[in-house]
């Protein structure tokens, strides 16, 4: 039975509640409504705290969907809570309702959302206990539900390596995306930027890559781009063993940055470094204009185990999530690193752990964060601005397994989802991994492409798509 509550002042939130609407209107479950509510579902709810009584719905489908009307219930079909007129739910998007006006949550409780005439139930979710402090779908929208961090308003964090591996989001459908044999074994790192797809390959080389005219991607044959141009660390000696790529918020005019576990030329050797390049040249080689040499910040790994994805993710986000800052212990604050890119450089160790790092333009750096993957492996990093969310990719050796990952409540990086490997894809050695931006989304999909470091069947570049 529902549990009665005096009535109290709410705290302020981080999130906005949405306030209680006016009467219920007779209103009644059209076709259009009865195909909006397969899109909208219960994905968090919370009854204890300092933001109880709380639900939250996510819409997992690929139109914004009207909510005025519909009525939120608990297991007392004489409590009702009415979302108010105008209230619209995007796609992807999370909305927090405080419920506590209309009805309370109990310890053995249910959350029940109808369509406006109060009589077609569109989602349902049933309880036992407590929250602890929240009862969150993983993933959101499909997933079932378990305790984790509260994170009302939005993408639900539902901890470390107990998610469930679920279907890949997208088409199970991948097709290869280059000419046979065009790029060769040891392609690695891979980062779109709009119309490019930049390609880091383990034998010292970045690739500069544009659309074929089929779906696909083939070199670059201007400005000495034909078969890649060879990279070397300042100075202009060594080999880097180049194995991931990514950009900052500038794009590639602010330099192309590679991620490197060791010099070739010396491959007994651990030099774990992240380099950044000036690609506007029409030379044939590259040197690093800088070197941030992160070994003395890292464990102690073998020569071939190093650092293998990097991306970066802005302040902008990190700031806004409350992500904390790992050398401090508190709330993380660009401003105390000085001249630096503008967000923090995440990089993965072939081991299995991200570590973030803000690396200054006048080269120091420091490590802010230390994240367990959960995986085996980590061969790339992709952060997802669309999405807000930071995509690790292991290879064959976790049968292709993908994770997303966001700041929790706890201000750390913390596991969303587990996605299995798309299943028309054979378990590849797949090192490298990009998606497309917002820009190219069709009918709620968007092209993602995967490195495969084999080359397996001559084709290092395969296609595929994921939900936007």
């Amino acid at each position: 039975m529902t549990e009665s509550r005096a009535p109290r002042w709410r705290r302020s939130l981080a999130f906005i509640l949405v306030a209680v609407a006016g009467p219920v209107g007779a209103l009644s479950a059209t076709p259009a409504r009865a195909a909006a509510a397969a899109d909208i579902r219960i994905n968090e709810v919370v009854t204890t705290g300092d933001v109880d009584d709380s639900i939250e719905l996510y819409n997992r489908g690929t139109a914004t969907v009207d909510l005025s009307g519909w009525i939120l219930k608990d297991n007392d079909n004489g409590s009702k809570y009415a979302i108010a007129a105008g209230t619209t739910l995007a796609p992807g998007g999370f909305r927090a309702f405080d419920v506590h006006a209309a009805f309370g949550l109990g310890s053995a409780d249910k959350a029940r959302l109808y369509l406006p005439n109060g009589s077609t139930l569109v989602d349902s979710f049933g309880w036992s206990e407590h929250s602890a402090p929240s009862w969150s779908r993983c993933p959101d929208g499909s997933g079932s539900f378990g305790k984790a961090a509260l994170t009302l308003g939005a993408a639900n964090a539902c901890g470390g390596g107990a998610a469930t591996p679920v279907a890949w989001p997208g088409s199970g459908t991948v097709a290869t995306a280059d000419a046979a044999d065009a790029l060769g074994s040891d392609l690695s790192g891979l980062y779109q930027e709009g119309g490019v797809l930049w390609g880091a390959q383990n034998s010292g080389k970045l690739w500069r890559l544009v659309p074929n005219g089929s779906g696909g991607w083939k070199p670059d044959t201007a400005n000495g781009w034909t078969s890649g141009k060879t990279l070397r660390f300042p100075g202009g000696s060594g080999t880097p063993d180049s194995e991931g790529v990514t950009l900052t918020g500038a794009g590639a005019s602010g330099g192309v940055f590679v991620s490197s576990e060791r010099n070739g030329d010396s491959s007994g050797t651990s030099r774990l470094s992240v380099l950044r390049y000036d690609v506007a040249g029409t030379g044939t080689a590259l040197t690093a204009t800088k070197e941030w040499n992160l070994t003395s910040a890292l464990p102690s790994v073998g020569s071939n185990l190093g650092l293998e994805g990097i991306t970066w993710i802005p302040d902008g986000y990190l700031t806004g999530a409350g992500f904390t800052d790992a050398s401090t212990g508190a709330a993380y604050s660009p401003a105390g690193y000085g001249a630096h890119s503008g967000g923090v450089f995440f990089v993965g160790v072939e081991g299995g752990t991200v570590y973030g790092f803000v690396l200054q333009d006048g080269g120091a750096f420091t490590r802010v964060a230390t994240i367990a993957s959960g995986m085996a492996g980590v061969m790339e990093l992709q952060w997802e601005p669309q999405s807000s969310r930071l995509w690790v990719v292991c290879d064959n050796t976790c049968n292709g397994q993908h994770r997303t990952m966001q700041v929790g409540a706890n201000g750390a990086f913390t596991t969303t989802a587990v996605f299995n490997r798309p299943s028309g894809m054979a378990n590849l050695n797949n090192e490298g991994f990009a998606l497309a931006g917002a820009a190219e989304c069709t009918a709620g999909s968007k092209p993602v492409y995967w490195a495969d470091d084999g080359n397996t069947g001559g084709h290092a570049l395969r296609r595929g798509t994921v939900s936007c």
